[in-house]
């Protein structure tokens, strides 16, 4: 009786190791996808600061003529564009784009977020691209 019991002393603390390990590994996963998701919401932060700052590019002399609310596309892009380069959370961002018209203006940032753990899964494969885009129009205040 006695050696049926030797044969299974220390296969709980296996158990409890293996468990652990799967614990930690899932945990990695987690920390990775949490980056891609703070990385996603710090940049559609910065592109809707960019796109609210472009949309006052009022083009002021159609407004004083006629009283219609119009934007200046080239100031528009260039509110926007300032405003995008005054952010301070950009860490990710590696390409942007301003698109302006009479009506709205439109940025559009593209993020790269580097994995830790499943970077091992993702061998070869470049970094998750993560891409925002923000409207935003003028609006006469009532």
């Amino acid at each position: 009786m006695r050696r049926g019991r030797d044969a299974e002393v220390g296969s709980v603390t296996i158990w409890v190791l293996g468990m652990c390990l799967m614990m930690l590994f899932v945990g990695g996963i987690a920390l990775d996808l949490w980056r891609a998701f703070s990385e996603r919401r710090a940049l559609s932060g910065v592109v809707d600061a960019a796109a609210v700052a472009g949309a006052s590019g009022i083009d002021t002399d159609r407004f004083r003529a006629s009283g219609e609310v119009r934007l200046d596309p080239s100031r528009s892009e260039a509110l926007a564009w300032d405003n995008l380069r005054t952010q301070e959370d950009t860490r990710s961002l590696v390409d942007a784009t301003v698109e302006a018209n009479p009506q709205d203006v439109t940025v559009t940032a593209v993020g790269r977020v580097d994995f830790t753990l499943l970077r091992i899964f993702l061998s070869g494969e470049e970094p998750l691209r993560v891409t925002v885009r923000a409207t935003a129009e003028p609006r006469r205040s009532s």
